[in-house]
């Protein structure tokens, strides 16, 4: 075994190890597991794979094999006979290769050759008018940017045009060429499983037989294409012939498109086995803290946190399950399973008694509206029993106003008073980095109606809802109709156990079930005053707050140093690739 092959299988535990969030995506190098985790690791494994394929340090070399000098005779002579019966037009003859063109030294019987010399003919493709219900709607598939980059072959698309639309700008590919997106989509490739349409983005190659389809498949993956342009970027034809390829000889082609899959093949195993670890640490992690909140009695409880705590360091060893640990602690804050409760506290009642004295003294200053009479809770509404001396109220028992931001768009000027929407509160702070400005005249008349002011709370009512944030700042501002404004005698109600109530599963749920509309959703105003939501009593209020703050500051650190060794498997296996390759 070379020392490549041992730094592919001996540094397994650092493939598998590494991980990060990403986005979803589909194909063999997308590398994702569950909910949008990838394995960095085998991402980087199979990078790893294909660069030492094309440099020639995947399979040994033997002195048997016809050189690939004999190999490109041959395509030469294959295309100047095509060219001479008038198959395919004579292309402008290229230079030839510089030494800096060429990134690594190549081993015995391999050649640096351009992309073109093995291109037989090459055409691009075009889109026929939107306009013309005669194009469109055929049986001719068409193949846009979206197509590719989901298998090896193309093998469906999502459009189809007549032949008056293949007439009128589109240009047809044959069954086998090579698919290659020149903008938009640089990088992507497929091979044609049937004669299809492309558009303007696309070009179809027919490559000589000579050369392994599938090696130059591995071989484009290598490359990281960069375009240009002021628009959309895109890479030029003469660009594009003129890339510099790595060519073995015909067999140890073979030998190494054989050896990439089942290579390939094993990274699919680890992919998937650390897929199905995941998603069972993730059930089990959720199965565990759900016995938490489900307890029904103080006894279950403290066995079911004994077997939590006995497990803790193979439990919480992901974001995601620090996260769903987090969310756990504020269900049990609010189900007064936190702390413990002290008998001479004075109940909840008697504070519920003090807030509706202050509302209704607002009421007949004129300073606040009276609101609408609110529906009774019933025991179908109370989602578990909570501790003697709480009480279950609605939002508005608490709130002297729920309102939003204005419901048009103001003006916008290059400077004045922050005017903020969702997107500056999405992270559940104020976030003035990137705000727009409203004159100050805008923000007094806005003001009028809705004028966030330290101390309160704001919602955000659009997009991600349900997250609230405190106003903690003197700084003036307006918001937007995606962000809803609470106020409250905040001298009688706690706004940091509020913020924390909110931000629990049991308030959760209702801004979900409160969100509206099909595309852009949107948290109503009259479903935030009808929450439901737990008082306890105002000492034990603070209570919770100190054990919520000082639980969540563990888990964050505990969440910081899994990142820090998330990156530290992320870095060992960039550097073991750069060792395999320097080799």
């Amino acid at each position: 075994m070379n020392a490549s092959h041992q730094l592919l299988t001996d540094q397994l535990d650092i493939w598998a190890a590494a991980e990060k969030k990403k986005k979803s995506g589909r194909g063999r190098s997308a590398g994702n597991g569950s909910n949008g985790i990838s394995v960095y690791g085998v991402k980087k494994l199979r990078e790893l794979i294909l660069q030492l394929a094309v440099m020639g340090k995947l399979v040994p070399q033997y002195p048997s094999d016809e050189p690939a000098s004999e190999l490109l005779k041959r395509i030469q002579a294959e295309k100047e006979k095509l060219i001479a019966e008038g198959k395919i037009k004579k292309g402008k003859p290229l230079p030839p290769i510089a030494d800096e063109e060429k990134l690594f030294g190549l081993p015995k019987g391999w050649e640096w050759t351009r992309l073109n010399d093995f291109v037989l003919t090459i055409i691009s493709g075009g889109t026929p008018s939107k306009n013309n219900s005669e194009f469109w709607n055929g049986d001719i598939p068409w193949a846009s940017v979206k197509d590719l980059n989901v298998e090896k072959f193309l093998e469906t698309t999502q459009d189809y045009i007549t032949e008056k639309g293949l007439e009128s700008g589109s240009k047809l590919a044959n069954k086998g060429d090579l698919i290659i997106c020149t903008r938009m989509g640089l990088g992507k490739i497929a091979v044609a499983a049937m004669d299809v349409a492309i558009n303007q983005d696309l070009k179809a190659l027919k490559i000589s037989s000579h050369l392994d389809v599938d090696y130059f498949i591995n071989f484009y993956s290598t490359l990281k294409i960069i375009g240009s342009g002021m628009t959309v970027a895109g890479i030029r034809q003469e660009e594009l012939l003129s890339y510099c390829v790595p060519t073995p000889p015909r067999t140890e082609q073979h030998r190494i498109v054989a050896k990439v899959d089942e290579l390939m093949a094993l990274c699919d195993q680890l992919e998937a086995q650390h897929t199905n670890a995941a998603e069972a640490h993730e059930k089990l992690v959720s199965h565990l803290l759900g016995t938490l909140t489900q307890a029904q009695s103080a006894d279950d409880f403290s066995a079911n946190w004994q077997r939590i705590a006995a497990n803790f360091d193979t439990l919480f060893t992901t974001e995601s399950s620090i996260d769903a640990l987090k969310q756990t602690l504020l269900q049990l804050a609010v189900m007064g399973k936190l702390v413990p409760q002290d008998p001479s506290d004075e109940p909840a009642s008697e504070l519920l008694k003090r807030i509706k004295a202050e509302k209704e003294k607002l009421i007949a200053e004129g300073k606040i509206k009276k609101s609408k009479p609110l529906p009774p809770i019933t025991d179908e509404e109370k989602s578990f029993e909570i501790p003697l001396g709480w009480e279950w109220v609605r939002f508005s028992e608490l709130a002297t106003k729920i309102t939003d931001g204005t419901h048009h768009t103001p003006t916008y000027v290059e400077s004045g008073i922050p005017f903020l929407s969702v997107k500056d509160m999405s992270r559940g702070v104020l976030d003035f980095s990137s705000t727009r400005f409203i004159s100050t005249n805008e923000h007094n008349q806005l003001s009028q109606r809705c004028n966030p002011q330290f101390g309160d709370l704001l919602l955000t009512k659009v997009g991600t809802t349900g997250i609230p944030v405190a106003v903690d700042t003197n700084r003036q501002f307006s918001i937007f109709v995606s962000v809803a404004l609470i106020k409250a005698p905040w001298a009688l109600v706690n706004a940091e156990y509020l913020r924390r109530l909110i931000s629990s599963p049991l308030v959760k749920v209702q801004s979900k079930n409160g969100t509206e509309g099909i595309g852009n959703k949107n948290l109503v105003l009259r479903k935030i005053g009808d929450f439901l939501l737990v008082v306890p009593p105002a000492e034990e209020q603070h209570r919770i707050i100190a054990k919520v703050d000082e639980l969540m500051a563990l888990c964050d650190q505990l969440k910081t140093h899994i990142t820090a060794a998330n990156q530290l498997q992320q870095k060992l296996a960039d550097v073991v690739v750069e060792q395999a390759i320097s080799q």
